[in-house]
């Protein structure tokens, strides 16, 4: 399969015509060998992998951008297709193959394959047929890049970040799923368009599982450093806890309204994604909601299950996990997330 985005041998035999074209100055030193260079690979050209690839070019977060698929022909075509749009990004090499070879030295692996449900099947069956599909995807990953950073999109995002470490035999710093950044940042949006105010002055999290167990932590949400709810107690302004729960329903449904009507989700995705790529691999130290091993922390003991908390990610992946405050019924609710992620992990021959 054709792999390289460009060449410079255009010439009658492969002639390199970059000799004809530039003449270099008089005593120049080569180019330095510790030039930083950022590779990101992303496995699966869906609909996701694609919003992601997309965003990353967009945004100038590799010099190189490697993209996997099984199916070939699709994956030519959507090489060749970002290709042809160099003059209007950022210069970046685009590679793709079938062959996870072409991923090597990968400073992000950027996982999004994974099986789709079929009509009757059982969560569990699903589970056991992605794991078997990790079990090609991961190990081909960490052989060519065992320095690499692994980030999980593939839903059920929080079971499938475990069998990616259990398979990849990585740190557990290194292992990470997208988790709930995009859930916060639904619940962000909801909460600005309730106040009217830009949802980047607004501080809240979903944690615990991407799914109907997640748990929205108003006891720490503040908008332009103003905790909200203390703020309503102070001021004696009241307001019901049934208003409260409906956001949070929202952000859950979320996801699956745009599906209902758009039949995927893509451009959120991609977006959240590119955001974790940025505070990854620039050290931006930033604290992110994401599925990241939880044993030890607010009260999860037992078991090893990944499920999202606010965690400070930099270079080296997971760099800790931040004590943000949560009342009773928020680390109980938590603590139950982790049990329904638990019971199903326990479940998984890995």
């Amino acid at each position: 399969m054709h792999k390289s985005g460009s060449s410079s041998s255009l010439g009658p035999g492969g002639l390199d015509l970059t000799q004809a074209f530039f003449r270099p100055i008089l005593s120049a030193a080569p180019p330095s060998p510790t030039k930083r260079h950022t590779k990101i690979s992303v496995v699966g050209a869906g609909n996701v992998g694609m919003a992601i690839a997309q965003t990353i070019l967009t945004q100038d977060l590799a010099d190189e951008l490697v993209l996997v698929d099984a199916k070939a022909d699709k994956l030519l075509g959507e090489m060749l297709d970002l290709q042809h749009a160099a003059a209007f990004l950022p210069r970046t090499k685009i590679m793709a193959d079938v062959d996870y070879a072409v991923t090597a030295g990968s400073d992000l692996c950027i996982v999004t394959a994974g099986a789709r449900q079929m009509p009757g099947e059982t969560r569990l069956n699903l589970l056991h047929r992605n794991v078997a599909l990790y079990r090609s995807i991961v190990p081909p990953l960490v052989k060519y890049s065992p320095e690499t950073i692994l980030l999980i999109v593939s839903n059920p995002v929080d079971i499938l970040t475990y069998v990616a470490w259990r398979l990849s035999g990585f740190p557990s710093n290194r292992v990470i799923g997208s988790g709930t950044n995009l859930d916060s940042s639904r619940f962000r949006f909801l909460i600005a368009d309730h106040l009217d105010v830009n949802a980047q002055d607004v501080q809240a999290y979903i944690v615990g599982e991407h799914g109907d167990s997640s748990v929205a932590l108003w006891s720490s949400i503040s908008v332009g450093g103003v905790p909200i709810l203390s703020f309503l107690d102070k001021q004696e302004i009241a307001y019901e806890k049934e208003t409260l729960e409906n956001i949070h329903k929202e952000v859950v449904d979320g996801a699956y309204e745009v599906i209902r009507l758009k039949g995927y989700t893509s451009w959120a995705i991609g977006y959240s994604v590119a955001n974790l790529a940025r505070t990854l691999l620039r050290d931006q130290r930033r604290i992110h909601p994401v599925s990241v091993i939880a044993r030890g922390f607010y009260g999860i003991e037992d078991g090893d299950v990944f499920l999202s908390l606010p965690a400070q990610l930099g270079r080296s992946g997971v760099l800790g996990v931040a004590n943000v405050h949560m009342n009773d019924e928020e680390t109980h609710r938590l603590k139950k997330s982790a049990a329904t992620i638990s019971e199903l992990t326990s479940q998984l021959e890995i």
